[in-house]
């Protein structure tokens, strides 16, 4: 094809995937100038294919967004083009002092990684001219984050960084200090790291909206991405480089799969996993000979208090020696705990880590033998992620086990360790439109200068999360920051800029600059709610719950809290008011608030599973059934048989197995005699939340009372009060894809989910404020304003806006629900009842939902125990049913 064809075709489409041959490390050492390739020939020898397509395309000033496995050079390809321009420079004495590039990191820990990462190949080049009695300048590497001191901050005014590393957060401040700005005036290059992280929340919005605002002070820069293994890639890829009018910008997509080698393996503990004490004793056996087997060993769990427990159970079961050779990583720990585990497992001084997410990333924690997820990573993208820890090196095999502490976990894990090993990855969702992130870009964009509305909403608009955004909700921002709503005035919120509506202009307030340092950011911070017993007309304070456990709760849900069984009364501030339940069944277990939900990609593949395995069970007989596990899975024989027994029971008492394409549904009455309905629907716990709660709203509305609500990632049950009941196919009609949003809406309002999500929106709106006038406000006295406030705003203003799309878009998955109920509606899906002879007995898809509820009361004995009874009763209804 002729240079002006090509030239055409990537006209047409801008963002494009490299498929073309990679160029020899020749033809890349001839792009570098003599010391910067002298140095890398003795350190690296040769190149990766990241690299190859990489520093050719940043030399040529194209975007690039670099998809590869942890491990293979993807930093470096980043940067070796830019220290070469930058030495470049040096010799020919045109470096100046000012920022050439900004590297923006999810993690401060991670900035600091990169900053000394870094001066290795800058001190290393300037030793190999030193040989040649050449003397090349310093290249300033730096750090700003909100850990930098201020004494550092004022050198950096005076001689800037010609690479500034940063968070997200920081970039956003900087570009609204008056001096600092100036420095940003002429950058050439951003780069940001761990894509797939920021891109999928609303940090990742913050961002794209800073990149837009640099780009409009510095003029156009080359935008790099660097990510581990992520989709949809080209989505990321618009994220990333954003808009100009109505088409994405350039970016070429360098996406390298399968270039470590993968060992994988899914394991069972136990021959029987309904055996779950003899399961969890296995569990630390299995852990003990990985440990003593390989030299460093990472061990992921999902919950912080899982990592806990994984670990006093681990430094029992090896002694107290080992003790010192231990350690224990997740966010509640002190920074100074996780720095000193970070630098010893660095150093080679631990045997073992156990983390639960806040090791994934990529900081750089030395070499890792073999990493071990305990239960489901709950993506296909996570398990890469973790798994990816091992084996730090292009060299390396990258070697993970993954451990199946129930059926469910099982199956999930056989599916998701095929799809990583075939390179299908699920897909992330990026938020779009957030207001509230667009109202503290608004008050930072104030700041600068006096705006015309029109230029203003152009450059929001080249930002990919806000490219749909509408006029009238851009306005309806504006109003409401501009103070437009009057009766606001008189509840405490005052205008953070001034916005004439009529000439179509807004800008600075005076005291807004403040206010925008003190409260920018969009992490939320969480407060503990105090519990209130209250018993004989008397009320005490028994403990604390965690924000998002109590962000589930509804009045009459019974959950545990310090080994005793409460059942909520009232939820009011700070305080959830409860009473003693000792009669009840806990319907809210204390993990729920943590535990990550499985991917709908991820769920969809299970379905699939489910439906191919029944197939084959059906025609072919177990036997065959387990050597196709076997010899299509990688599973052991103990894998395959726990697998087999499970589907093959539920065949026997349900008739069919659920799956993505068939919903089952089952009536089950407790041991408290209360009836449940139980929706055997495989969709991931974010659309099977969306639908529960959509359903627990009809069936309360014909019931006339509460209805508690159980979600897994499996399914979901609708518990009734005893004696109630309603007909199941009033209830099924009553909710479709037209009309859950609607029916979501009045679910969610005046809950508990409801008012800290909006407390949340509020904060990051400015409207509530975190700190004023150097003093922090307390996160009771911002839930109280935000209460008071919340009474007064309709359904169209812009944060209560932003609060439904929040909690529908970003913490439930509407969109994937109403897909279900289309499905249903269009019956690609279908809708099943399981017909059993006695209601008490649930089928053992049903079990792990049912035991789910009680996590916190029962031991693994009583779950075991548990489970053999429900198996007895199956047992006794067959022989009934077949005499």
């Amino acid at each position: 094809m002729s240079k002006t064809g090509s030239l055409e075709l990537r006209e047409s489409n801008p963002i494009r995937f490299v498929r073309e041959e990679p160029p020899s490390d020749e033809d890349i050492y001839n792009l570098l100038s003599p010391y910067v390739a002298e140095w890398f020939r003795r350190t690296f020898k040769n190149f990766t294919l990241p690299q190859k397509y990489a520093i050719p395309r940043i030399k040529e000033g194209k975007n690039i967004l670099v998809f590869s496995p942890t491990g293979t050079g993807k930093t470096l390809a980043a940067f070796l083009s830019i220290i070469d321009y930058l030495f470049r420079l040096g010799q020919s004495n045109e470096l100046e002092d000012r920022i050439y590039c900004v590297y923006v990191s999810p993690l401060r820990a991670l900035s600091n990684d990169i900053r000394k990462n870094l001066l290795i190949p800058l001190q290393g080049i300037r030793e190999i001219a030193k040989e040649n009695n050449d003397e090349l300048p310093e290249i300033r590497a730096l750090v700003r984050t909100g850990d930098t001191p201020q004494y550092q901050r004022a050198k950096m005014l005076k001689r800037p960084p010609h690479i500034l590393i940063t968070t997200p957060e920081t970039l956003a401040i900087v570009l609204n200090a008056p001096k600092f700005r100036e420095k940003l005036r002429n950058v050439k290059w951003v780069i940001v790291d761990e894509v797939h992280e920021l891109s999928s929340n609303k940090r990742g919005a913050h961002l794209s909206l800073s990149l837009e605002r640099l780009q409009n002070l510095s003029g156009s820069f080359v935008r790099i991405g660097l990510s581990a293994t992520q989709a949809p890639v080209e989505e990321i890829a618009k994220w990333l480089v954003g808009y100009d009018g109505d088409r994405p910008r350039q970016c070429d997509i360098i996406k390298i799969s399968a270039i470590k080698a993968l060992d994988l393996k899914v394991l069972c503990p136990y021959k029987d996993l309904r055996n779950r004490e003899m399961v969890s004793a296995r569990l630390y056996d299995y852990l003990k000979r990985f440990i003593n087997k390989f030299r460093t060993v990472l061990i992921f769990t999902n919950t912080r208090s899982g990592a806990e427990r994984v670990a006093h159970k681990l430094g029992e079961k090896l002694g107290e020696k080992f003790l010192d050779y231990l350690g224990t990583h997740h966010s509640s720990l002190g920074r100074e705990i996780r720095l000193n585990v970070e630098d010893r497992l660095k150093r080679g001084e631990l045997k073992a880590v156990v983390t639960s997410t806040s090791l994934e990333l990529g900081i750089d924690i030395g070499y890792i033998d073999l990493v071990i997820q305990i239960g489901s990573p709950k993506s296909i993208a996570k398990g890469l992620q973790r798994i990816g820890r091992a084996g730090h090196s292009l060299s390396k095999v990258t070697k993970g086990r993954f451990i199946a502490m129930d059926e469910d976990d099982l199956v999930e894990l056989t599916v998701l360790v095929k799809e990583a090993e075939r390179g299908e990855i699920d897909r992330i969702k990026i938020p779009k439109n957030p207001l509230d992130v667009l109202s503290q870009h608004l008050v930072g964009m104030s700041l600068e200068k006096k705006w015309d509305i029109k230029d203003a909403y152009g450059l929001v608009k080249c930002s990919y999360n806000f490219h749909e955004l509408t006029w009238d909700d851009f306005i309806s921002v504006l109003r409401y920051l501009g103070g437009h709503y009057v009766d606001l005035e008189y509840r405490s919120v005052y205008r953070k800029l001034w916005f004439d509506e009529e000439e179509g202009v807004f800008g600075r307030k005076k005291s807004a600059r403040m206010i925008y340092y003190l409260n920018l950011g969009t992490i939320p911070e969480e407060a503990d709610y105090e519990v209130v017993l209250i018993k004989e007309r008397r009320k005490r304070r028994i403990g604390k719950l965690s924000e998002p456990f109590v962000e589930r709760l509804v009045i009459g849900d019974v959950f545990v809290l310090g080994g005793r069984k409460y059942k909520v009364v009232k939820i009011k501030s700070n305080l959830v008011y409860v009473r003693e339940a000792e009669e009840e069944k806990p319907t809210v277990p204390s993990w729920i608030g943590e535990m990550l939900p499985r991917s709908w990609d991820l769920s969809i593949k299970v379905g699939e599973f489910r439906e191919k395995l029944e197939e084959i069970l059906r025609l072919q007989g177990e036997e065959n059934a387990v050597r196709w596990l076997k010899r299509n899975y990688n599973l052991g024989r103990n894998c395959a048989e726990n697998i087999v027994r499970y589907f093959t029971d539920q065949l026997r008492i349900a008739g069919k197995i659920p799956s993505h394409r068939r919903i089952l549904i089952e009536e089950y009455i407790d041991e408290l005699g209360r009836w449940t309905i139980i929706f055997h629907a495989p969709y991931g716990r974010r659309v099977n939340d969306a639908l529960s709660r959509g359903y627990a709203y009809m069936a309360s509305q014909l019931s006339g009372t509460n209805v508690g609500i159980g979600v897994t990632d499996d399914g979901f049950m609708l518990i009734f009060p005893r004696g109630t009941r309603i007909n199941i196919k009033s209830l099924l009609k009553s909710l479709n894809h037209t009309n859950l949003r609607a029916i979501l809406r009045e679910a969610i309002k005046g809950t508990e989910l409801f008012s800290n999500r909006f407390r949340h929106c509020a904060v990051r709106s400015f409207m509530v404020l975190r700190a004023y006038k150097g003093h922090v406000i307390s996160i009771e006295k911002r839930r109280l304003r935000a209460e008071r406030l919340i009474r007064y705003l309709g359904d169209d203003f812009p944060v209560i806006k932003e609060t439904f799309r929040e909690i529908m878009e970003d913490y439930m998955d509407v969109e994937h629900a109403e897909t279900v109920l289309r499905w249903i509606d269009a019956r690609e899906a279908k809708i099943d009842f399981v017909k059993k002879i006695e209601l008490d007995i649930a089928t053992p898809f049903a079990h792990n939902l049912i035991l789910a509820s009680e996590s916190d009361i029962l031991t693994m004995k009583d779950r075991e125990a548990w489970l053999l009874s429900m198996y007895e009763r199956i047992n006794r209804a067959l022989s009934k049913n077949s005499d």
